[in-house]
């Protein structure tokens, strides 16, 4: 399992440790909102937590805790993963491999604003295109969710519509390897 580094950021495959302070985050009604539309339990995160582990194992990737270097506190979570068109994980993992590769995130709400999901998603953008040999990554958000809209767009995603993941309609949006390339190379 991988751990990656920001300026601000160590994320960490998650572990039972992060327990604690996932549950803080997927317990508030506004991190949720636009994601299951309700707050997780305890034994939830738990559960979420468990999943992760099974598709790192499966994968070589899955979900991080953000966790802000200064302070040792979880800012949040992101993922490198194959998206599902079910809402449900299924049993055999390896299914999934043939689906396109999903970057996601969440932060605390005591992380907001701060540019934390931008410089997380960059890094788990690096890490997906030196990792797996793809020639596009997706995110997906709930259509009314502007503020991860905006992140997408910073990461120089371009909307791509409406599609049917997660056993839900979500606004879907891409990122070609060869822009990054390009802006990569562009870079002093």
């Amino acid at each position: 399992m991988t751990i990656l580094h920001t300026s601000r950021l160590r994320l960490e495959p998650l572990a039972e440790r992060h327990l604690d302070g996932l549950h803080e985050m997927n317990r508030l009604p506004e991190v949720m909102r636009y994601i299951s539309g309700q707050p997780e339990t305890r034994e939830q995160t738990a559960a979420a937590i468990a999943r992760a582990q099974r598709c790192w194992a499966a994968w070589g990737t899955g979900w991080w805790a953000l966790v802000e270097r200064a302070s040792g506190r979880i800012a949040g979570a992101g993922c490198v993963q194959y998206l599902r068109k079910q809402a449900d994980l299924p049993s055999a993992l390896e299914t999934l491999q043939v689906n396109p590769l999903e970057i996601g995130w969440r932060l605390h709400p005591d992380f907001w604003r701060q540019g934390l999901a931008t410089e997380a998603a960059l890094r788990m953008r690096d890490f997906a295109f030196e990792t797996f040999d793809v020639d596009e990554l997706l995110a997906v958000r709930h259509p009314d969710n502007e503020a991860s809209a905006r992140v997408m767009v910073r990461l120089g995603m371009h909307y791509r519509g409406l599609e049917s993941w997660y056993g839900t309609v979500v606004a879907t949006h891409a990122l070609d390897r060869r822009s990054v390339s390009r802006d990569t190379a562009r870079e002093p």
